[in-house]
């Protein structure tokens, strides 16, 4: 594989706001808004990933390995607190039908235990009912991320929802090369921004990966029930799928040769724009990642911050070997 520039400094930079992000959705303003992640939790990580029969099985207790930013904080009030998962994926995952739209539920897992959960539940007007979702990485709501793209449930529950950065760089050793980041709950593969030019040959350069997403043109539709406005990234259905505008399909990935799967796989990638997390599944989730069967009281969906969590940790706690 061609050895290319290392990623600390671009990574810093893309990090700390002082990259330009041309063409995306949020801003600079945003980036330099994230918390910044340099509180070490008591709590010690446990994640444990192993393969019985035809499923890869996950047990961990969600605390990340890795620095996070200070939770309570302004736009989160909730603390970090150890749960209870049990996740299983495919080993060997199938293509379904038709894509599967992602419906309030995780649409993955980490290498570390910590869920990729993108969606949220702040709403227009704050009708759940309503169309105009939200956007996390938008900036148009205060959601207290920290540099991990990442925040805290009402039960406790530190999710991300875009590139995992502190993760990202232990993962990828500072290469920008294709670096397995987890599993999605139809358990074909994640990675992280990378892959090859050419997707069925190895030995291609290796690019960053872009999204076929698109901000749509025009206006949305006026009327109360309506926000009104240029079409601008603030809500989900801002974007608007535009086939082979990009290198990835409606849901975030593409057929292709990794340095885990030699032979060609599915697979999906997180990316710097929108959906930064996929929300579509190329195959069918496993029922273990519906929410209901996950909940603790007080619980929500996705990042309802009516109840706050005051149990916090901060300080220093061992890391954790992960296993594959």
């Amino acid at each position: 594989m061609q050895k290319l520039m290392t990623l600390p400094k671009a990574f810093y930079l893309f990090t700390s706001g002082l990259l330009p992000l041309i063409g995306l959705a949020h801003s600079n303003e945003f980036h330099l808004n994230l918390i910044p992640a340099r509180q070490t939790l008591e709590i010690a990580p446990q994640c444990k990933i192993k393969i019985e029969g035809d499923k890869r099985i996950i047990k961990s207790n969600g605390i990340p390995d890795h620095e996070v930013g200070r939770f309570p904080n302004r736009g989160n009030p909730n603390g970090i607190q150890a749960q209870n998962y049990h996740y299983e994926v495919a080993l060997k995952p199938k293509v379904a039908r038709e894509a599967i739209v992602m419906v309030r539920q995780p649409f993955g897992i980490a290498l570390n235990g910590v869920l990729f959960d993108p969606g949220t539940a702040e709403f227009f007007q704050r009708d759940r009912s309503s169309e105009w979702n939200y956007e996390a990485l938008s900036g148009a709501v205060k959601l207290g991320l920290d540099q991990n793209h990442a925040h805290v449930q009402p039960n406790g529950a530190y999710h991300y929802h875009g590139l995992p950065s502190k993760l990202f760089e232990v993962l990828s050793g500072g290469e920008q090369g294709m670096t397995l980041v987890g599993w999605a709950a139809d358990g074909f593969p994640i990675y992280g921004l990378y892959g090859t030019k050419d997707p069925l040959d190895a030995g291609s350069v290796i690019v960053e990966l872009k999204s076929s997403y698109q901000i749509k043109a025009g206006t949305r539709p006026s009327g109360s029930d309506s926000p009104g406005g240029d079409y601008d990234g603030t809500f989900t259905i801002d974007y608007e799928y535009v086939d082979s505008s990009g290198d990835l399909d409606e849901c975030g990935g593409r057929f292709g040769v990794t340095p885990e799967f030699t032979e060609g796989t599915y697979y999906y990638v997180l990316t710097e724009d929108y959906p930064f997390i996929p929300r579509m599944f190329k195959g069918e989730p496993d029922p273990s990642f519906e929410r209901r069967r996950h909940r603790r009281p007080p619980s929500g969906n996705s990042d309802d911050h009516g109840h706050p969590n005051r149990g916090s940790g901060s300080g220093r706690g061992p890391a954790h070997p992960r296993s594959f």
